[in-house]
């Protein structure tokens, strides 16, 4: 890539994006991109105001400004059945939560809004929720749950059955109640960025799915390499690696659509056109 068309790139700073990054650094491809560290809502904030040209960013984001990005096709963070890193933690069962206090972590767009999706629509629970910074021990001080994402998220769900915690998987809740994966965040392009640099897109975007598949052929390697400065152990982080879907397929589209379509149904975004969402074509 020569330096005028250098892109400016997301990066989410949890371990759920490393498999779609370290292969990246393993190629040398991230000396063409102006690489951006943030946190999901950070990312999702610079995507849309153009402070950015490709990146990740939440569902929901996606589905709420989706008349100014693209999709890049076969790439994602999701699951089919248990995330690991999208839980909803509660100090009593889920359907005793009407008019309690739930705490939302700051981070989240997607996994609060499925948390409340859950919640309202599923157990039939109306709570009274509040934004607050993603620290566990903090929001139960004053709520009866929090929903937390990321790294925090992760920690939380070992730390819970020692503090008498219940720990829902939203993943997992979201697949037993609808039947669908479910799918957090996309990588997205600005529509007019890829007007202007469709070749420049094309080349992030093969070295993006060069590296995830890089990663996952040598999953146990890398988890190695992570446990050395993350808290977690080797095996921790394969299996956190190996619960993560990081495809968007047939399968993964349904569950957009119909994430979409109760999202919609409260208002939290617009509805997407019957075509589903709009792909950058290669």
């Amino acid at each position: 890539m020569s330096a005028l068309s250098r892109p400016r790139v997301g990066h989410i700073q949890f371990l759920n994006c490393l498999p779609i990054y370290w292969g990246l650094m393993r190629s040398g491809a991230l000396l063409g991109v102006d690489l951006h560290k943030d946190t999901p809502d950070h990312l999702n904030d610079a995507l849309v105001a153009g402070d950015l040209d490709i990146g990740p960013i939440s569902l929901v984001e996606y589905l709420r400004h989706a008349d100014e990005l693209l999709v890049l096709p076969d790439l994602a963070v999701g699951s089919d059945g248990p995330v690991l890193s999208v839980n909803l933690v509660s100090k009593q069962p889920l359907a005793a939560l009407d008019g309690a206090r739930v705490a939302l972590g700051s981070t989240s767009r997607t996994g609060v809004l499925l948390a409340q999706l859950l919640l309202e629509d599923h157990h039939g629970v109306r709570p009274d929720y509040y934004r607050c910074p993603p620290d566990l021990s903090e929001m139960l001080l004053e709520a009866a749950a929090g929903v937390l994402i990321g790294d925090v998220a992760l920690r939380a769900r070992h730390e819970a059955p020692a503090r008498g915690l219940t720990v829902t998987d939203l993943g997992e809740a979201w697949r037993d109640w609808t039947g669908h994966p479910m799918v957090f965040a996309v990588w997205a392009v600005r529509r007019d960025f890829a007007a202007r640099h469709p070749g420049v897109v094309k080349e992030v975007h093969e070295a993006f799915l060069r590296s995830r598949d890089l990663c996952m052929s040598e999953l146990d390697e890398v988890a190695a390499a992570a446990s050395r400065w993350e808290a977690f152990d080797a095996g921790t982080l394969a299996n956190y690696f190996r619960a993560l879907d990081f495809s968007l397929g047939g399968r993964q589209v349904d569950g957009i659509r119909e994430f979409a379509r109760r999202a919609a149904a409260r208002g939290a975004v617009p509805e997407l056109p019957a075509g589903g969402p709009e792909f950058f074509v290669r």
